[in-house]
């Protein structure tokens, strides 16, 4: 059976479907959550067999797969938001359940093959949303080089129609550059990097302008640079066969019926892996942590509403945060006091890395939540760096909508530096996660004592705004952007430091 991957299509018509009953207080006679008490209830003992439960779970799409996986669509998936559905609803009444469904377009990419001078180019990648060559078989043409990085139809010479096009990555998205092509009438793109580093990424949203698009390493890419930059001339063959498929996936999302239902802590992980392993670490470190704090959660009141989320389709581009946050309401959006997102928390390797979600370039209270968070680490005698806020979890579409967001993490394919190592023990040189996205993301790829860390870093944040939200800034409406905060929502996040959707690149 060929190996599939999954590329994820901007879905052209999302459209919810919220199941649940209305939220209803509940008065008992629990005592009140602190964060202490809730730390108390972390357990590594009930961590690690929710893992080896993930896994099991993720074994059921081997007859599909020949090995385990949660990608959507899977019988791993749909077992994932079974079990996660049927233990928050056997807390009782605690909490009320809600699923919010959404399409998602994906293509199976059947083959591949990139030739120049009839040589086959090694360790390339079709990037994500792109579509297949003409009738799915292989096209040729001369190889045209690009002037300045394509971000122009004008830097596309006239003889890059009917060639395929060699771009520079850089400066503009992937997909403007391949539409560029598609514009001039090139039959397919290549992408290279600058530096010896491979990169995946993805073209966006569909074009009917985007061609069949590659992304090379400037170590195969430098050959052919000098030979053409010399006056020469170089054929190139492109074979991008590609199936669209629809699947419709999940939104989770558990909110406690106590608490001040106007000022809300969202929280959440990513219910999905890739398709290339059980994701076990990526993201179910992160999914069971929150998982396993709004279990404990139920055995106090609260003040403050706590919404916990597992979101489906991030792996295919952050579909499903983003989904949830554009479809907030104005009022139900100013009801969300901050989300914290929740993505790799075990990684074998580990760094604890804070994303660096300071107020101003974000809405404000990005700032406080990054302070709570390293603020703990301190207090627990830990080191913590930063991590760039970069957008390739999901926060990025509560960024988007003007709600306040930060997190943290453990790495994944960055490479541990000797400052790091000093800081935090591990092997320089290595990635966080050897097992990134790899079959090997399993129940023995997680780091316990920082998934212990990590859990209990989270019932600490949940326990302290649970509580109250002294400090944090009030989220106020904007006259010119309702739903937004004091800047209009669509001024955030749209600075280049969102370079990524997700797991991909986007520049």
């Amino acid at each position: 059976m060929p190996s599939i991957l999954r590329i994820a299509l901007a879905a052209t018509t999302l459209v919810a479907a919220v199941h649940g009953a209305a939220q209803t207080p509940l008065k008992d006679s629990k005592p009140h959550v602190s964060s202490q008490k809730l730390q108390d209830t972390v357990t590594l003992g009930n961590l690690t067999k929710r893992a080896n439960d993930l896994y099991e779970l993720a074994k059921l799409s081997e007859p599909e797969y020949n090995h385990p996986t949660r990608v959507i669509g899977s019988k791993g998936h749909e077992g994932t938001l079974n079990y996660i559905k049927d233990t928050v609803n056997s807390l009782g009444k605690y909490y009320t359940v809600t699923t919010q469904d959404f399409p998602v377009t994906t293509s199976i990419l059947h083959q591949k093959k990139l030739t120049v001078d009839e040589a086959e180019a090694k360790n390339v990648r079709v990037l994500a949303n792109s579509p297949p060559t003409k009738d799915r078989k292989p096209v040729s043409g001369p190889l045209v080089l690009v002037a300045n990085n394509g971000c122009e139809p004008s830097d596309f010479p006239a003889s890059a129609k009917d060639a395929v096009a060699l771009i520079r990555r850089g400066d503009c998205a992937f997909g403007q550059k391949s539409a560029n092509a598609g514009k001039t009438g090139a039959v397919a793109a290549i992408i290279y990097n600058p530096v010896e580093e491979d990169f995946g990424g993805t073209l966006g949203a569909h074009s009917p302008d985007h061609v069949a698009t590659f992304g090379v390493r400037i170590g195969a890419a430098q050959p052919w640079l000098d030979k053409l930059n010399a006056g020469g001339h170089l054929a190139a063959t492109v074979l991008v066969d590609v199936e669209t498929v629809t699947i419709n996936t999940t939104n989770v999302i558990a909110q406690t019926r106590g608490g001040d239902q106007d000022n809300c802590l969202v929280l959440g992980g990513h219910s999905d892996s890739v398709a290339a392993g059980p994701g076990i670490n990526d993201d179910g470190s992160g999914s069971l942590s929150v998982l396993e704090v709004a279990v404990q959660l139920a055995r106090f009141q609260v003040r403050n509403c706590v919404r916990f989320a597992w979101w489906a389709a991030e792996e295919e581009g952050l579909l499903g945060s983003t989904f949830y946050a554009n479809s907030l309401s104005a009022e139900e959006n100013l009801k969300v006091r901050v989300f914290v997102d929740l993505d790799m928390l075990a990684s074998p390797n580990y760094i604890y890395a804070v994303y660096n979600s300071s107020n101003g370039a974000n809405p404000a209270g990005s700032g406080e939540l990054r302070d709570l968070t390293t603020a703990w680490y301190a207090s627990q005698g830990l080191n913590f760096t930063y991590n760039e806020f970069d957008g390739r979890s999901d926060y990025v579409g509560f960024i988007r909508n003007g709600i306040p967001a930060g997190g943290w993490s453990t790495g994944a394919e960055g490479v541990k530096t000797t400052e790091e190592v000093a800081q935090f023990g591990g092997r320089a040189g290595e990635w966080y996660d050897k097992n990134y996205h790899m079959i090997g993301d399993d129940v023995s790829n997680l780091d316990l004592e920082a998934w212990e860390v990590n859990t209990r870093l989270i019932a600490h944040i949940v326990g302290t705004y649970a509580l109250s939200w002294d400090g944090f800034p009030e989220r106020e409406k904007s006259a010119s952007a309702a739903g937004a905060d004091v800047r209009p929502a669509s001024e955030y996040g749209t600075s280049p430091q969102f370079i990524y959707e997700g797991p991909n690149l986007i520049i």
